[in-house]
């Protein structure tokens, strides 16, 4: 029985998952988005959420317990400069997962994972167009 056994093993011993989740989280930092197994996107998100969250907490303890958790500086870097002021007003949920179909060959689930909001992009309130307004007024 697995009670109280949280995360998913992905069918690797411990030093592969680990090293696969950091490089799944470094591709997907310098990406934006990924295609991945739906497990694995799943694995990912709860691998890459926390970090962000450090991110957002910004200190020199919070970028020391990101490089040890991801010993990639130029990838930490990045999550604490550019990915995480986008994300300043969000208080989790950074990710998004969309199925995208099956894998020939093992008919494995496919799925996409990406940021919710673009980095590089500040996120946008809605504001009405300039021929917006002129379509209400006349």
């Amino acid at each position: 029985m697995r009670h109280r056994k949280a995360g998913k093993k992905l069918g690797r011993p411990t030093a592969h998952r680990v090293a696969m989740l950091r490089n799944m989280t470094i591709s997907l930092v310098n990406n934006g988005r990924i295609e991945t197994t739906l497990t694995r996107a799943k694995a990912l998100r709860g691998f890459v959420e926390p970090l962000i969250t450090l991110g957002k907490r910004g200190d020199l303890a919070a970028r020391r317990l990101a490089l040890r958790k991801l010993p990639n500086k130029d990838a930490v870097h990045k999550i604490f400069d550019e990915i995480a002021p986008i994300f300043k007003n969000r208080p989790g949920g950074y990710t998004r997962i969309i199925k995208t179909g099956f894998r020939k060959g093992d008919n494995a689930r496919l799925a996409i994972i990406e940021f919710v909001d673009k980095p590089g992009e500040a996120p946008v309130a809605k504001e009405t167009s300039e021929t917006e307004k002129t379509e209400d007024q006349g």
